[in-house]
């Protein structure tokens, strides 16, 4: 066993570079080597396990949010909080209605099975929405109304799905008992997260330096706990968990650095397994069946579900018209709906084979369509941030000593805009000398917040330069 997941996991890497260079994204890429791995494709494991594939999903989105919500900060999303609570909400459910209104003639569903299918694909996808945006330029509000939007829309759908296949399945329920299982997922999972998280910020602040190392085991069990509890309790593990996240990447800790860099590791593992398990779930010879109204479906999705549900929250928000565009362009499905598509399937609700396989082309169709023209959209619409120009170091450094002074302009949407300086996770070895700003020169104290513009000199000895590196890229990440 160890083997065949070793051998799998270098499959992955491999998979990974090749997407990397041909442009494809890699959600679709480990899809493909699960289906490849699978019993219709050379690899010829057989596996049709739902219950098995939904536990697994369960995971790696937990592990995916929880990483989602400890890189952000909650000073960074204030700004964007309202718009991205209307798309987290009335957005999905607009979403729903109207990819069940297509879904029931197209498939020959029954109302509740064609609002069910329209709930599964209702969300944005937190793995396809954050590692789109961390190479992409637009413009920063933008950019973290996307990111506060796939945070916080995963627990309604999963919500809205939950109820409808109760419903389904319990042939004496009703609208009110559909509405109480949402309201009860949603309240609990949000207490959970507050009171969870809050507990997570004071102990991740007064963590005893003596035992440091044992950090990452701490957000872990603070990731599972979250998770645990609220699902206990009957409501949203996935929003209790993206919530203490939040709380612990928002709180100043010397330990934030290597969280961050664990929990993006273990996330992008996540991925891997999620991915590739749920394309063993895929059985190729039943697509032909669904594909011609799947495509109509995802066409649906893309061109009038998620415009509507976007144009109808963002009314009053303050978006410009190329704004709001971009964030109906920008609703990327990905693990999301495939996970909901296998509570479906793992469910006794009649045509659920067919509502998972679905899924599955409006997610490949959704990625591969708007993940891959996401930037190139923007700048057509003229929704990207530009660089900003060089200027002039306010200090000199000798070019024979051994301190080096090296520069680092903040774009809008770079992942440190709007940080402390005590927050940005630099080596012990280096620290920010002095900041640029609009032509003044600023002494930083640990206070100071990044804004964008500004221009960072950051003195650091010569031999651990490679290691500033590394923490420009990280601060390069787009939010």
């Amino acid at each position: 066993m160890l083997l065949l997941v070793g051998l799998v996991l270098a499959a992955s890497l491999l998979v990974a570079l090749g997407a990397s260079r041909t442009g494809v994204p890699a959600l679709v890429a480990f899809l493909g080597l699960g289906m490849l791995l699978g019993s219709d494709g050379p690899g010829g494991i057989t596996f049709d396990d739902a219950e098995l594939a939904r536990n697994v999903g369960v995971v790696g989105l937990a592990a995916i949010l929880f990483e989602g919500g400890l890189a952000t900060s909650w000073r960074r999303l204030r700004e964007v909080a309202a718009p991205a609570a209307a798309l987290s909400t009335l957005g999905v459910v607009l979403t729903m209605l109207v990819v069940g209104v297509a879904a029931k003639p197209l498939f020959g569903l029954t109302w509740l099975q064609a609002f069910l299918l329209g709930a599964v694909v209702s969300s944005t996808d937190a793995a396809a929405v954050f590692s789109t945006l961390r190479f992409t330029q637009i413009r920063r509000r933008v950019a973290r109304t996307l990111e506060a939007e796939t945070g916080v829309n995963d627990p309604m759908a999963i919500a809205l799905t939950l109820g409808l296949i109760d419903w389904i399945e319990h042939r004496d329920a009703s609208l009110p008992d559909f509405l109480l299982v949402v309201v009860r997922q949603l309240g609990l999972g949000l207490a959970v997260g507050v009171l969870l998280g809050g507990l997570a910020t004071w102990t991740f602040a007064r963590l005893p330096h003596r035992i440091g190392a044992f950090a990452a085991v701490a957000s872990v069990a603070a990731a599972a706990l979250a998770y645990g509890a609220a699902d206990l309790l009957g409501g949203s593990g996935f929003l209790a968990v993206y919530l203490v996240g939040l709380a612990v990447g928002s709180t100043p800790s010397r330990y934030r650095r290597q969280l961050v860099a664990f929990h993006e590791g273990l996330a992008f593992l996540a991925q891997v397994a999620l991915f590739i398990v749920l394309g063993l779930l895929v059985f190729p010879t039943h697509l032909p069946d669904v594909a011609v109204p799947s495509v109509a479906l995802a066409a649906v999705l893309v061109f009038a579900a998620r415009p509507i549900s976007v144009w109808v929250t963002t009314a009053f928000a303050g978006f410009t018209g190329a704004e709001r565009a971009l964030l109906g362009w920008a609703g990327l499905r990905g693990a999301v709906p495939i996970v909901l598509g296998t509570f479906v399937l793992s469910s006794t609700v009649a045509r659920g084979e067919t509502i998972f396989d679905a899924v599955f082309f409006v997610v490949v169709i959704s990625v591969l369509i708007q993940g891959t023209t996401l930037e190139r959209i923007a700048r057509r619409l003229g929704v990207v941030s530009e660089s900003s120009a060089k200027v002039a170091p306010p200090l000199e450094i000798g070019a024979d000593g051994a301190l080096e002074l090296v520069e680092f302009g903040v774009a809008p949407d770079h992942a440190i805009a709007g940080s402390a300086v005590r927050e940005l996770g630099l080596p012990r070895s280096a620290l920010v000398a002095v900041i640029s700003r609009q032509g003044d020169s600023i002494p930083p104290r640990g206070s100071t917040i990044v804004e964008p513009g500004d221009r960072l000199f950051v003195l650091v000895p010569q031999n651990d330069r490679a290691v500033l590196e590394d923490v420009y890229s990280r601060w390069r990440q787009r939010i």
